[in-house]
């Protein structure tokens, strides 16, 4: 008698042992999960039984499964590290899961999810082994789906970002060379003006040239603050000031002029920054210029903090202040920092620093902030 033989007829006995009345053996019988019992005493431990459901399954006929082993389930593309798994855990009589690609009889291949469990007697010794199989295949097949949609997201979305990166260096080579011109265009106009104030006789004339060429001098400053950060979009109201009053006292050669500085960082919208570059550089000109005639030594104090909604910004000098004796006309910064101040929405008030003169400027936050 071969394997096949003795696998039979150890099927036989169990049908024997288990009449078709005993309703475990009919549930297994005709339970719609693929079932097995395998013989680990005989050679290469043999199927002895097989359920309806693992006919259907496989399309082997019930004849051509008992006595064989498992493998022959296993195909070309089944995991060598699953088939290791199962092999391992049945020579040590252990329960085992796995998940394989297995094969039809016709040779269709499918997704098994097989577990494997000894049956002992009573002395611990395994007599059977019992086997479930599951048809996974539509899971596996949406999982394959579902990764090859994420790798084509993926996929996509690293395109994107490549086309986004190339884009965004292509804005900063753009906003670089604007920069680059800006600064070129001041220049040259602060350069023409300043030929031309070397042609001009009348000292009044001259004094109106060298006023714009502070102001362009300012426009350049506000810019080069707004093009050295990465941020183009703010403006560091606190880092303009500084550099503002530092370039103006250095101009003037006044190293006798202290400077005190109360400055919260506050970012500014890029689109106001002009008009507040302009309303401040007016503001501390005219300090400059008035507050400490005569080589008169002194102090500014230069502060801008938020205050609720708004911001305030205050220009104070302990020069000369104002004389009583000042003619009583407009110039042109006064209408300059009246115009600009109406354009931020803002408020000017001056009064008396006992000694000197004090100019608070109000605005609201949301004109102006980002």
């Amino acid at each position: 008698m071969n394997a096949r033989d003795d696998a039979r007829k150890m099927g036989a006995w169990l049908d024997s042992v288990h009449a078709k009345g005993d309703p475990f053996a009919a549930a297994i019988r005709s339970t719609r999960m693929s079932m097995l019992i395998t013989d680990p005493r005989q050679p290469d431990n043999p199927i002895v039984f097989a359920n309806d459901a693992f006919v259907h399954l496989t399309g082997f006929p019930r004849e051509e499964v008992i006595g064989r082993n498992c493998r022959f389930l296993q195909g070309p593309e089944t995991s060598r590290a699953s088939v290791r798994k199962m092999r391992e855990a049945i020579a040590a009589r252990e329960d085992v899961f796995v998940e394989l690609l297995n094969y039809r009889k016709d040779g269709e291949p499918f997704w098994n999810s097989v577990f494997i469990s000894p049956v002992k007697d009573e002395s611990g010794e395994a007599v059977f082994f019992f086997a479930s199989q599951f048809n996974i295949s539509r899971h596996k097949d949406r999982e394959h789906r579902l990764t090859t949609d994420k790798n084509y997201f993926e996929e996509e979305v690293l395109a994107r970002t490549a086309e986004l990166e190339q884009a965004l260096k292509a804005k900063t080579m753009l906003l670089h060379e604007v920069d680059h011109r800006t600064k070129n265009n001041l220049q040259l106009i602060n350069s023409l003006l300043m030929l031309q104030a070397r042609r001009v006789t009348d000292e009044a004339s001259r004094n109106v040239l060298r006023a714009t060429q502070e102001r362009i001098e300012a426009l350049g400053a506000v810019q080069r603050l707004l093009y050295q950060e990465h941020n183009v979009d703010t403006f560091d109201l606190s880092a303009f000031i500084r550099d503002l009053a530092g370039n103006l006292i250095a101009a003037g050669g006044r190293t006798d002029i202290e400077t005190e500085f109360q400055l919260e960082s506050i970012e500014i919208s890029a689109s106001r920054a002009a008009p507040i570059g302009l309303l401040i550089n007016e503001v501390l000109t005219n300090a400059m210029k008035h507050a400490f005639v005569n080589e008169r030594p002194g102090r500014i104090v230069l502060a801008a903090r938020r205050d609720g909604d708004e911001l305030r910004i205050k220009i104070a000098d302990d020069g000369v202040g104002v004389r009583k004796d000042a003619p009583d006309h407009r110039t042109f910064g006064t209408t300059l920092i009246e115009t600009l101040a109406r354009q931020l929405r803002a408020t000017l008030k001056r009064s008396d620093g006992n000694p000197g003169m004090v100019i608070e400027i109000a605005m609201p936050l949301d004109s102006v902030s980002k």
